[in-house]
């Protein structure tokens, strides 16, 4: 395979921009229609076709040899993904069994893989500049809102076209860095993750009926547990007729793409002040716009801070069958880390009050762990090993754990589960007869 002159595909890339920009121009001049983002991609391609075809005739006017059909092909392909994709990053964001990518600058580029590997990359720039304005076109063109990303803004979230989560900083690191996690799997369902063992058998029926159930259900779990995974499995349980607002900080969920399974979704995005410091729209708001959006249920990407209160509420007023995610190392901790996103939130809610909140919204929690490499023989396995229901208050949160890990790693019946009749009547057939072990 011929290796490609990336300093060639920045001159396309250039090249091709300023065309599209000038077209782009000249259609809202004459008042034409503006391209759908696919006739823009489309239109991409006979632009760049025609600057390698400028190119070759140039080659051969020089007395060069011009590029060969295979060697042109590669580079049509790196212009259009330098325009529309991640540049020299396409190619790992297109390998199935990449999950996770991070960058330490330009030439630092370590990529894991799903069987656990981790390897060292190729360079993915020239110079920490040019990966800094990747990143830059990256946020002025992904999510619903440009987001900038410079001294006066170094940290950017946000979702790439195929799924994946972007997180990068400037300025408060040596080098710029990013850290990429792989939405590997789009369209997930219970099933899927009862085969690659996240879930057993058991324990996937459960969570379907819960769902089904309109139980209230958080999904806690360290970094790249797979709690976002689960979560679109679980939204994948609701009925296609029930009207779902998702909020998130960076479009993420991608519920609304997939209109066979749910045709009626609004997707909502945190805004970030712009370089005024204005215009700033946080979760806490969006939750509480959802709420007048005429919601079936409220979806929250990943509660991170203060609008967990208005979350909460809205989870004990009657939006039945909410799902979100938060970050936590077991499931009985997730009622202590409420409590402080709680206390920082502008309602400055005591612990007791904090706690009688969650007693009244939350039905389960699921927490989801990932192994370490030495627990799975080497293998790397994300797995539910304990399931949540809240009972009740009494100066704390009462919970009993209905699903538990054993010690020789099966996940079990544990403790009889008090909504047990709401979920028979979504389908629930308990397990092994009744026996809880």
């Amino acid at each position: 395979m011929t290796v490609v002159d990336h300093q060639l595909v920045k001159r396309f890339r250039q090249e091709a921009g300023d065309r599209i920009a000038e077209q782009r121009r000249l259609d809202q001049v004459s008042g034409v229609t503006p391209m759908t983002n696919e006739d823009e991609r489309q239109y991409a391609r006979a632009v760049i076709a025609q600057i390698l075809e400028d190119h070759a005739r140039t080659e051969i006017t020089s007395g060069r040899t011009p590029l060969d059909a295979e060697t042109e092909e590669q580079y049509a392909a790196a212009v259009h993904a330098a325009l529309f994709g991640v540049g020299r990053l396409q190619p790992l964001l297109d390998d199935p069994e990449v999950e996770n990518i991070d960058i330490n600058g330009y030439d630092q580029v370590f990529v894991g893989y799903a069987n656990g590997e981790e390897v060292r990359g190729d360079p993915v720039a020239e110079t920490d500049e040019e990966l800094i304005e990747l990143i830059q076109i990256l946020g002025a063109y992904s999510g619903l809102s440009s987001r900038p990303f410079d001294s006066a803004n170094p940290q950017l979230d946000l979702r790439l076209p195929d799924g994946s989560r972007l997180s990068a900083v400037m300025d408060v690191t040596r080098r710029p860095a990013l850290s990429i996690r792989r939405a590997r799997m789009g369209k997930v369902f219970m099933s899927d993750l009862v085969g690659n063992g996240t879930l057993t058998p058991e324990v996937g029926h459960f969570l379907a009926c819960a769902v089904r159930a309109r139980k209230n259900i958080m999904i806690a779990g360290a970094t790249n547990a797979g709690k976002t995974t689960l979560l679109r499995a679980l939204a994948n349980e609701i009925p296609p007729h029930e009207r779902l607002i998702t909020v998130e900080r960076a479009l993420e969920l991608g519920l609304d793409t997939f209109a066979d399974l749910h045709p009626n979704v609004v997707a909502f995005e945190e805004r970030l002040p712009n370089s005024e410091g204005q215009g700033t729209i946080s979760m806490a708001e969006l939750v509480r716009r959802s709420l007048r959006m005429n919601p079936s249920r409220v979806i929250v990407g990943e509660v991170l801070g203060d609008e967990i209160v208005t979350m909460l509420n809205a989870m004990s007023q009657g939006n039945d069958g909410s799902l979100s995610t938060i970050h936590a190392n077991s499931s009985s901790e997730v009622f202590n880390r409420i409590s402080t996103y709680a206390l920082q939130a502008a309602e400055r809610l005591p612990i007791e009050a904090s706690q009688m909140l969650v007693a009244g919204a939350v039905n389960f929690v699921v927490f989801i762990q990932r192994r370490n490499d030495y627990q799975t023989g080497g293998r790397l396995q994300r797995m539910v090993t304990s399931i949540r229901e809240v009972n009740g208050v009494d100066g704390r949160v009462l919970s009993s754990e209905v699903f538990a890990e054993t010690p020789d790693g099966r996940v079990v019946p544990h403790a009889p589960i008090a909504c047990l009749e709401d979920l028979v009547q979504h389908g629930y057939r308990l397990p092994g007869g009744g026996n809880w072990g």
